[in-house]
């Protein structure tokens, strides 16, 4: 069986804890509420503002190797292509076992990397069809108390919840599934509420339980198409919103009622990133049947303000004071305007990529599929390569 590697970082020449190389959690920062969580921890998909940005007062080197800024490499079985999260002292993720179809939670020692326990989900039924996909695609959320992970699993999606010993709470079924590539969808925490996608071409379903005992609180019937992102809660036009990209629709919802706050035609069939914000606009983008990235108002007025036709399939985008950033799924980098969409810059990086940057002050963070991570500038006068790994 196939085996992958967790690697941590180190900080250089800082007397700074490696895993304080993750972004702090701010109070003032929170889309969330009613819970806490260390200033230190990475508690769910994109991190805490569900954005990719990370602290920018983190010094994170720019150059590692075998023998330079490795704090610790740990082999793990199986295949898995969701992100880590961290919560106190664990880095806790999801991996598969594609021979036997089981689907696991995994979680290492934040410090030294050494395994602390494995809870076996579900040990058959794993669902994967495309080869870029896998039966353990999604990123754990954690409210400080308790783990959520998704996993489709014998024609259906389900959410189980965790305590932070891996004990199983409770599990719940979402939704039949007919699989089309395959499921990757992250949960979402907001308040007392975990929300889950399970939007698929047999009729999937986006549903609110409560996080404490996993009932139902509210659950919205999707389209009759493949579709694959995560539900997003962002603070744009002066309120929260849950937004959904993706069976041709913008969708934007009270994370808590789940009543519709205005939804317009747009987007693509099929969508993979996760929706960025400037407070004004909301950033799509999509690569089935329609490639595509777009401006759309986020104040129930639909309006489009911007409509490019780049390929930012996967990898979901950046914003910084005022340009987006992102990595072409084709290996390119770029840079554009966020009000009007004028492309300011683009430069090849190499490899094609799957996986989304991440934003460090003004350096941003982006790995292809063989492992290589380019480091570049999020400036918009010009493309700047810091380092390549």
């Amino acid at each position: 069986m196939k085996k992958q590697w967790i690697r941590l970082l180190a900080i250089s020449l800082t007397t700074t804890p490696a895993w304080m190389i993750l972004q702090p959690l701010k109070a003032d920062d929170r889309v969330q509420d009613g819970f806490q969580i260390s200033e230190s921890d990475w508690p769910w998909w994109r991190g805490p503002k569900r954005d990719g940005v990370a602290s920018g007062s983190q010094i994170l080197p720019t150059k590692w190797s075998k023998d330079e800024n490795i704090v610790w490499k740990t082999p793990i079985e199986g295949r898995g292509y969701g992100s880590v999260i961290a919560v106190g002292d664990k880095i806790i993720f999801e991996t598969s076992n594609e021979t036997t179809g089981s689907q696991s939670v995994i979680a290492l020692n934040r410090v030294s990397g050494d395994p602390i326990w494995t809870t076996t989900v579900h040990a058959t039924g794993g669902m994967r069809k495309n080869s870029k996909s896998t039966s353990a695609s999604s990123t754990p959320a954690c409210d400080g108390k308790r783990i959520y992970v998704n996993f489709a699993n014998s024609d259906s999606v389900f959410l189980t919840c965790l305590d932070l010993t891996g004990k199983q709470l409770w599990q719940k079924e979402i939704s039949k599934y007919v699989e089309h590539q395959g499921y990757g969808s992250s949960p979402a925490i907001y308040q007392s509420l975990v929300i889950v996608n399970a939007d698929n071409k047999g009729g999937g379903a986006i549903v609110a339980l409560d996080r404490e005992n996993g009932q139902e609180v509210w659950r919205r019937q999707r389209p009759i198409k493949p579709n694959y992102p995560s539900p997003i809660v962002l603070r744009a036009a002066g309120r929260d919103q849950l937004f959904m990209t993706g069976c041709d629709l913008v969708t934007s919802l009270d994370p808590m009622t789940g009543a519709t706050l205005w939804e317009a035609p747009g987007a693509t069939t099929e969508c993979v990133t996760s929706t960025v914000t400037d407070g004004v606009r909301i950033f799509t983008s999509g690569g089935y049947p329609k490639n595509h990235i777009s401006a759309v108002r986020a104040d129930g007025s639909s309006k489009l303000d911007w409509e490019t036709k780049d390929r930012v399939y996967v990898p979901s985008l950046l914003f910084r004071e005022g340009y987006l950033y992102g990595v072409l799924d084709a290996g390119v980098a770029a840079c554009w305007r966020a009000d009007t969409g004028e492309e300011v810059w683009k430069s090849r990086l190499g490899g094609t990529f799957s996986a989304s940057p991440t934003l460090v002050g003004e350096t941003i963070y982006a790995t292809n599929e063989t492992g290589e991570t380019f480091i570049f500038r999020a400036s918009p006068k010009a493309f700047e390569l810091i380092a390549k790994n």
